[in-house]
């Protein structure tokens, strides 16, 4: 299994996995002419996805996947609300035969990839993130998340690979220029992950498995892709439980990250 972040960010989120000639998408949230030209940039034809899965509604997960699904034949996997939203708002309704519902305790197959749905705390309308499978490898999807329980600990666990948001840092967020009311939005239950919430969550999900980590949707305002790095290093150093140190990137914002494999 193989993956790489497409785009990361507030202005758009969409990452490409790839296992045994299977080729899919997690979250659309640039144009599908930007997702075009990031799969050329890492060799990937787009007519060769097999599918998108959605997290959720908002537009920096959703931009692109309309048109997308229309221009290159593309199934679209979302939970019901989300499905219903893109097809009432976005400018190219998917097909009908398009469209699949994702269910939020429910495991699927895409080709060769197994499909791990599970709910996620955001201010979103049916907010999901996803476990993707493939052989004995394990790749975790986190993001848009204001908090984390036990069913997304149980999800993430043991995970080869893990793609979690370290959006913002606190007091950046707090000091910063933004109305009082997004603020406690952003750092509420039902917002974004902080550093120091991102770097617990992997302390949390963590074994001797873990090879890598791509801290995502980094707040361009409220937060520095040094300082996220440095708060996250510095957190799985100071744990002892294990021998093996994960690989620590950190998403880009604008272009492909670079491909990860996990192997098999």
């Amino acid at each position: 299994m193989k993956f790489c972040a497409l785009a990361s960010g507030s202005s758009g989120n969409c990452i490409y996995v790839e296992h045994k000639g299977t080729r899919i998408l997690v979250d659309a949230g640039i144009s599908a002419k930007r997702i075009a030209e990031a799969l050329g940039e890492i060799g990937v034809e787009p007519e060769s996805i097999e599918a998108m899965l959605i997290t959720h509604d908002h537009s920096d997960h959703i931009q692109g996947a309309a048109v997308f699904s229309r221009k290159y034949g593309t199934d679209i996997y979302a939970t019901q609300g989300t499905l219903q939203y893109i097809c009432a708002n976005c400018r190219a309704k998917p097909d009908n035969s398009r469209q699949h519902f994702v269910r939020k305790t429910e495991a699927f197959d895409i080709g060769n990839i197994r499909i791990e749905p599970f709910a996620v705390l955001h201010d979103a309308i049916d907010p999901v993130g996803y476990a993707l499978c493939g052989d004995d490898r394990r790749l975790g999807i986190a993001t848009d998340l204001g908090t984390f329980d036990e069913v997304i600990v149980s999800k993430l666990f043991g995970a080869d690979a893990l793609y979690i948001e370290a959006n913002h840092d606190v007091n950046m967020l707090m000091l910063g220029t933004y109305p009082y009311q997004i603020k406690c939005r952003i750092n509420s239950d039902i917002g974004h992950l902080s550093n120091e919430a991102c770097a617990d969550l992997i302390g949390r999900v963590r074994t001797e498995r873990m090879k890598t980590v791509v801290l995502a949707h980094i707040s361009r305002e409220n937060n520095f892709a040094e300082l996220a790095y440095e708060t996250v290093k510095q957190s799985i150093l100071s744990d002892k439980r294990f021998e093996n140190v994960p690989e620590l990137i950190i998403a880009r914002r604008d272009g492909p990250t670079g491909i990860i494999e996990l192997g098999g």
